[in-house]
């Protein structure tokens, strides 16, 4: 099982082959385009989910630098790749109904990214209900909604989603959410999108019950971007690149940080937040430009 924070199941993958760890159950295909990377990990049994600490299905993750540009170009191609991806899942059946839920504290900027996904949302259920429309050529049956967080509502999220779907009976969940990531690198640079479902509050270290088909009863499709990375996980990366500098311009003490780059991940991961735990157990860090870059995610993925 993987005890070291990251929401991304690509990263989980890694974490299992520096454990040595046998991915049983778990299925992983990477393709290369022009300016991205797709890796697909589909967990196809509970022994994968075990392994992998993640629901059953599939999860696709687009890699790429594009996204930390704020043009039109570079938002282009990340949107059209994103469009193929979502393309292959939900399939060209326009008659079919979406919702679409914005997770996420509007008040906080890193784990803001649903709410202002949903806010840039083009809705038309009510176009349908005013003109008795079933179907049209042009556009798809579309709700959008933010329930906040039970900290401001004082409801659980999954309780507010629930009752939506019964109401208006949609016939898939599309979930918006900040994830967190292992890798500074991947922050902002990165979209999962998965069949799996998803637990609102994991970019902030504060999941809830899970959205997902056995709970609500339909499909979910969840789409989220790791807007954070925990302080422990970035400081072993630190820790590992000053260890291979030191490595290399001192000789008499290589042997003593040849044991320290030999420690397993999840050995360093515990030392370092042992560590921080007299100043914060549950330290997150997000880039300085996140509110720019959130605006920019967040019309991508709308």
């Amino acid at each position: 099982m993987i005890s070291i924070r990251t929401d991304l199941a690509l990263e989980a993958t890694e974490i299992c082959e520096e454990q040595s760890t046998a991915l049983d159950g778990v299925v992983v295909d990477t393709k290369e385009l022009e300016d991205c990377t797709v890796t697909t990990v589909e967990i196809i049994n509970e022994t994968g989910s075990k392994i992998m600490n993640k629901e059953i299905g599939k999860y696709i993750t687009l890699e790429s630098d594009l996204m930390k540009f704020d043009d039109d170009d570079s938002r282009e191609k990340v949107i059209n790749y994103l469009k193929d991806e979502l393309i292959d899942i939900f399939g060209t059946d326009q008659s079919k109904r979406t919702l679409v839920i914005g997770l996420g504290n509007w008040n906080i900027t890193s784990d803001a990214l649903g709410p202002r996904a949903v806010s840039k949302t083009l809705v038309t259920r009510h176009i349908f209900k005013n003109y008795n429309k079933d179907y049209d050529d042009d556009f798809s049956e579309v709700a959008a909604l933010s329930p906040g967080v039970m900290g401001i509502t004082g409801i659980e999220t999954v309780e507010i989603v629930k009752s939506i779907v019964d109401k208006i009976k949609p016939d898939r969940v599309v979930a918006i959410d900040a994830l967190a990531s292992r890798k500074m690198d991947r922050v902002n640079a990165t979209i999962q999108i998965s069949t799996g479902g998803i637990a609102p509050g994991g970019g902030v270290g504060n999941k809830r019950k899970a959205l997902d088909k056995s709970y609500l009863g339909v499909d979910v499709i969840a789409i989220g971007v790791p807007t954070v990375v925990d302080a422990a996980t970035l400081t072993i990366d630190v820790l590992d690149l000053a260890i291979d500098n030191l490595m290399e311009v001192s000789e008499e003490s290589s042997g003593f940080y040849t044991m320290l780059k030999k420690l397993k991940e999840e050995e360093k991961y515990q030392l370092i937040k042992d560590s921080l735990d007299p100043y914060d157990k549950n330290l997150i860090v997000t880039p300085k430009d996140i509110d720019e870059t959130i605006e920019n995610l967040a019309i991508i993925i709308s």
